[in-house]
C-alpha cells in the first residue's frame, strides 16, 4: 500500500550491548587484599573490632567482680553468726593437681604471671610459698623488655635456690615475668583457656590449687571478703577503709581466722592489702591477727 525506504544501511554487522547495565567490577578490592594491599576502609574496621571486644572483656570483668560484692562486711558477720558450720575446721585432704585441675598429657603444669614491679602483688608471693609446702614447684623470675630497672629484692622474691633437677621432677611451674602491665595477668594450660587478669581472681586460681573444700556460706564469705580487701580496702575512700577495719576487727572477735577457724584466702588478701598501706591505729584484735600471719610467714620461709 505504502512505500517506505531503508532507515538502515545493509553494510557491516550491527554491534549489539551483551547487558542492559554496565557496574563496576567489585570482585577487584579482593584481589588486591589477597596480594597484600587491604584497603585503608577495611583496616579502620579491623582495629574498630578489636577494640571494641577487648571493651567487652573488659567490662565482663568488671561485672563478674560486682556480683560478688553483694553482701556487705557487714551482711557477712550475721551469716557467720547464724552458720555453726563456718566455726568448725575445714576438711583437709591431700590433694594432687590431677584432682583439682583434670588429667593431663604433659608432667609439668606451667603458670606464667606478668606483673608490674610498681605495685608488687603480695598475695600471689604468699600463695606461691603456701604451694611450695604442697606441690613439687619450679619457680622462675624474669623482666620483660619494658621494664628497665627492677629491684633486686623483687629478683628473689619467689626464693633464690638453683635449680638442679629435671622439669619432670617438678609439678608445677611457676614463672612471675616483671612487666609493664597495667594490672597482674596469668596465663595457665594457654591450649584450652583465656588468661586470668586482676589480683583477686588470679588469688582464687592459686588458692584453689591447694585443695581446700568448703560450704557454701563459706565459700561466699570468703569471696566476699576478697573483694572487699581489693575494691574497699585497697582502692577505696578513708571512709569505706574505716569501715572494713571496724568490720574486720568485729569478725575476728569471734573467730583466730576471718573465717572460721582455718586460715583461707580472705586473710591473705586482708593481710598483704594491709601490708600495703600500712596503716595507724589498728584495733587490738586485728593486731593480734597480723601477728599470727607473721608468724605463719616466716614458718613458712624456713
Amino acid at each position: 500500500m505504502y512505500k517506505v525506504k531503508s532507515y538502515h544501511l545493509g553494510e557491516g554487522a550491527v554491534e549489539l550491548p551483551t547487558c542492559m547495565y554496565k557496574v563496576p567490577n567489585v570482585h577487584g578490592a579482593v584481589a588486591d587484599a589477597q596480594n597484600g594491599d587491604e584497603s585503608l576502609e577495611l583496616q579502620n574496621l579491623e582495629s574498630r573490632q578489636t577494640e571494641i571486644l577487648n571493651r567487652l572483656y573488659e567490662l565482663k570483668a568488671v561485672v563478674d567482680g560486682l556480683s560478688k560484692t553483694v553482701l556487705t562486711p557487714d551482711a557477712d558477720i550475721d551469716v557467720a553468726e547464724m552458720n555453726h558450720a563456718c566455726s568448725e575446721p575445714t576438711s583437709r585432704t591431700t590433694v594432687s593437681l590431677d584432682s583439682v585441675l583434670g588429667k593431663t598429657s604433659s608432667v609439668l603444669r606451667d603458670i606464667v604471671i606478668n606483673a608490674n614491679p610498681s605495685e608488687v602483688p603480695l598475695s600471689l608471693l604468699v600463695l606461691h610459698n603456701l604451694l611450695c609446702e604442697q606441690y613439687r614447684v619450679l619457680s622462675s623470675v624474669h623482666v620483660h623488655s619494658s621494664i628497665q630497672n627492677v629491684p633486686p629484692q623483687l629478683w628473689n622474691c619467689l626464693g633464690n635456690e638453683s635449680i638442679c633437677q629435671s622439669r619432670r621432677e617438678y609439678q608445677l611451674g611457676f614463672t612471675l615475668v616483671w612487666k609493664d602491665v597495667p594490672k597482674p595477668q596469668m596465663k595457665f594450660s594457654i591450649q584450652s583457656m583465656c588468661s586470668i587478669e586482676g589480683e583477686g581472681n588470679i588469688a582464687r586460681f592459686l588458692f584453689a590449687l591447694l585443695g581446700n573444700q568448703y560450704d557454701a556460706v563459706t565459700s561466699t564469705q570468703i569471696d566476699s571478703w576478697v573483694d572487699v580487701a581489693i575494691f574497699q580496702l585497697k582502692n577505696g575512700s578513708n571512709k569505706a577503709k574505716a569501715a572494713v577495719l571496724r568490720s574486720l576487727n568485729s569478725a575476728l572477735s569471734k573467730s583466730p581466722w576471718v573465717v572460721g577457724v582455718d586460715l583461707t584466702l580472705a586473710d591473705v588478701m586482708l593481710y598483704c592489702v594491709l601490708q600495703e598501706l600500712e596503716l595507724v591505729g589498728i584495733p587490738a584484735n586485728i593486731q593480734r591477727w597480723v601477728q599470727s600471719c607473721q608468724n605463719l610467714a616466716l614458718k613458712l620461709q624456713k
